[in-house]
């Protein structure tokens, strides 16, 4: 699925965007998520092989107090509360150059969040505990609209090789919080030393809510 109308703002670990508009609050969004294969070089320099990556791109939804109400992944594509619906599991990533293509898209109706819902993660696993340092690449972007209607990109978060990701396959990558004002979006872009979906949510609670 292709979503790539424009690159939107791009923003910076710790960057925090309002969820609107021309002063008028979203009420639809979707976030897609994207990533490369591990390419091993040979002889010269040539690539040699290509080995797929299987990222799960999952949401957790908490409340004010910090108690988990939610998960959405690739086992429970719909939320409860009907509000976040994901596109399904994608066990390859990009195997050629980036093609701007989403591998997995998640997307969220605002106006049909769970009440109590205040804060949604937006996090990846690795699978096959593929190493985050090897991984070529991985982004996230955000739409206005939803997978059958995007209207524009809204922003765009890059994720490329970093020394601190080495021994890591689990990264939470943003949260939509509810706020006085409306819906925000904060860019998180932390490696961390889960190992799965569960023990993710657990780092979460002990770290970020």
């Amino acid at each position: 699925m292709n979503l790539s109308k424009n690159t939107g703002i791009n923003l910076s670990k710790g960057n925090k965007i309002s969820l609107e508009k021309n002063g008028s609050k979203l009420t639809e969004i979707t976030i897609g998520l994207n990533w490369g294969a591990i390419k091993t070089p040979g002889f010269l320099g040539m690539f040699s092989s290509t080995e797929t990556v299987d990222l799960d791109g999952t949401v957790a939804m908490f409340d004010a107090q910090g108690q988990w109400m939610d998960t959405i992944y690739y086992k429970k594509l719909v939320s409860t509360d009907k509000s976040v619906r994901h596109s399904g599991d994608d066990r390859s990533g990009d195997t050629g150059n980036p093609d701007e293509i989403d591998n997995e898209t998640i997307y969220i109706d605002l106006n049909k969040v769970d009440p109590r819902t205040q804060s949604i993660f937006v996090f990846l696993n690795s699978y096959k505990k593929q190493d985050f340092d090897a991984i070529p690449y991985s982004k996230i972007k955000i739409y206005e609209g939803n997978p059958s209607k995007i209207i524009s990109t809204f922003a765009t978060f890059n994720l490329s090789k970093e020394d601190n990701f080495k021994g890591k396959i689990s990264m939470i990558m943003g949260k939509v919080e509810r706020e006085a004002s409306g819906w925000q979006f904060k860019t998180i872009g932390d490696a961390i030393d889960a190992k799965n979906i569960d023990q993710t949510i657990d780092t979460i609670l002990a770290k970020y809510l």
